[in-house]
């Protein structure tokens, strides 16, 4: 099952061969993808391209995953959000619960079932998602 051509994912990892291995996936899958390996540059992409959906490393150097998640909803309130993280002790901050992520949001690295992460995001459809 492809997921609706409309899904585009950004990849938000600061490790390279993380972040290539989850786009080969997702592509494989019929996601659209792109990437970026901060925070920053991953707000400039938010701002400036289409993005329906971003995994999201939470440890990153400068900007951290939380940080980024507030400051790209603040841009793009319909702007979807997965968190893919290597902290086995990670808990969901009630600032970003607030925003709509739940525990079913959160991955930890490596994904032990990467059809539920596929699952996830082919639920992004167009009716969820905002133009630029």
């Amino acid at each position: 099952m492809k997921p609706p051509p409309c899904v585009m994912v950004l990849v938000l990892d600061d490790h390279p061969s993380l972040r290539r291995n989850l786009l080969a996936l997702l592509e494989d899958e019929g996601f659209e993808v792109m990437e970026a390996a901060s925070g920053e540059e991953a707000l400039q992409m938010v701002q400036h391209r289409r993005v329906d959906a971003v995994i999201v490393d939470i440890r990153l150097p400068g900007m951290n995953g939380n940080e980024f998640i507030v400051a790209a909803h603040a841009i793009r309130p319909a702007l979807r959000f997965v968190i893919h993280t290597g902290a086995m002790d990670y808990i969901l901050p009630d600032e970003l619960r607030r925003l709509g992520l739940t525990d079913g949001s959160v991955f930890i690295k490596p994904v032990s079932d990467i059809n539920a992460l596929f699952s996830l995001l082919r639920g992004f459809n167009e009716d969820d998602t905002e133009e630029i």
